[in-house]
């Protein structure tokens, strides 16, 4: 197994940190009527709700109606964006399934529920590199550190292309940004491909990633491709340098954008 690869069982329920700087993650699936309870510390927080509908309630708010989507492919999410240093407890009100992306923050802001009027829809790319993507926690929002997006690829499509890195602090064309990739796709035998590398190839790996599964962006270039016959969500969490997304692309690529002539008719695909 790549290093970059995170198996399911590493973060359900675990909120691991992979040796990252700011980021950690994990992943909750509740019965109805299960709860638990946990604290932010020193962390901000993102609740995304891959599915089912719960109840938060904490010492920054309640929010009794948190989700509604069946699953990723089902529409678009609620996201409760929680400040560092606050309880919280989760109540199932349905079978749901939810990841939480923390960032290490110092600094305070609102709680606030981003439901899904609320989500910008971007329909980015062209030709066979189209794909969807829903902005949840923008570097407008008003956090210290996180940045939240949702992204899916139709059946045989690329993403995150041409390559692009964020790992050098260099704005406001680029911003030294941790980031994570969580997956899931809609057929349960179905599978993603990304690579990562750097330019030197000191990092150069290539991961077959299936549902569940999540991968490890420290630095370098990471495209992706959905495998034919399978659409690819990923949820992605980022942190670092700057409140921006500012990234640079592979220059031996960079010129497929000037190709793009159309958009896939099958974006959007929520």
């Amino acid at each position: 197994m790549s290093a970059l690869l995170m198996p399911p069982g590493s973060f359900a329920g675990v909120r691991n940190t992979f040796g990252f700087e700011y980021l950690s993650f994990e992943t909750r699936a509740l019965d109805p009527g299960m709860s638990f309870s946990a604290a932010t510390g020193a962390s901000e927080l993102a609740l995304v709700m891959l599915g089912g509908v719960c109840a938060v309630r904490s010492s920054a708010g309640e929010w009794l109606e948190v989700g509604g989507r069946k699953h990723v492919f089902d529409g678009k999410p609620h996201t409760l964006y929680l400040p560092v240093e606050t309880d919280f407890e989760v109540v199932a009100a349905t079978a749901c399934e939810m990841a939480l992306c923390f960032s290490k923050a110092e600094e305070r802001f609102p709680a606030r529920l981003v439901r899904p009027g609320e989500v910008e829809v971007e329909v980015r790319g062209g030709g066979n590199a189209t794909r969807q993507i829903n902005h949840m926690l923008k570097p407008e929002f008003p956090a210290q550190r996180l940045l939240i997006v949702e992204v899916y690829t139709p059946s045989g499509n690329w993403s995150s292309y041409p390559p692009h890195k964020h790992d050098v602090h260099a704005p406001p064309g680029e911003v030294d940004l941790e980031e994570i990739y969580y997956y899931k796709i809609d057929k349960p035998e179905g599978y993603a491909i990304q690579r990562v590398y750097t330019q030197d190839h000191r990092l150069d790996e290539t991961i077959t990633v299936r549902g569940g599964e999540l991968v490890l962006v420290p630095e370098g270039y990471h495209p992706v491709v959905a495998a034919h016959g399978y659409n690819v969500y990923y949820l992605n969490a980022l942190a670092g340098s700057a409140r921006s997304m500012a990234a640079s692309d592979d220059p031996r690529y960079a010129w497929v954008r000037a190709a793009w002539t159309d958009k896939d008719p099958r974006v959007p695909v929520v």
